[in-house]
């Protein structure tokens, strides 16, 4: 399997909540081990500066007048409504800019 880094021929950086997962010892040791990954923690409460927050409303709102028959049903539609999102880098961009967050590497 071909790394994303090496696929992207770039560093990655991944912002993450601060899910017990994510600050673990062992996710801390995964990640100094590749100095092609920078990890930035977000603060512990703060929705406003998480893209995926943006992500989730847009989609919450297309589903406003959505009566599922069954689960399997709102599983179909998001995963086409996410893999539509996935093609739509204006609206993703827009997610991340709404955070007033900039895609620089820190210090």
């Amino acid at each position: 399997m071909t790394a994303p880094h090496q696929l992207l021929k770039a560093p990655l950086i991944v912002v993450w909540d601060r899910l017990s997962t994510h600050t673990s010892k062992t996710m801390q040791a995964l990640v100094a081990e590749r100095d092609w990954l920078t990890v930035v923690l977000l603060p512990g409460y703060a929705p406003d500066l998480n893209p995926v927050e943006g992500l989730w409303a847009h989609i919450k709102r297309s589903l406003a007048n959505l009566a599922a028959r069954a689960l399997s049903e709102l599983e179909i539609l998001l995963r086409r409504r996410l893999k539509a999102l996935q093609y739509r880098h204006h609206i993703l961009g827009g997610f991340l800019a709404g955070t007033g967050l900039a895609l620089e590497r820190p210090n």
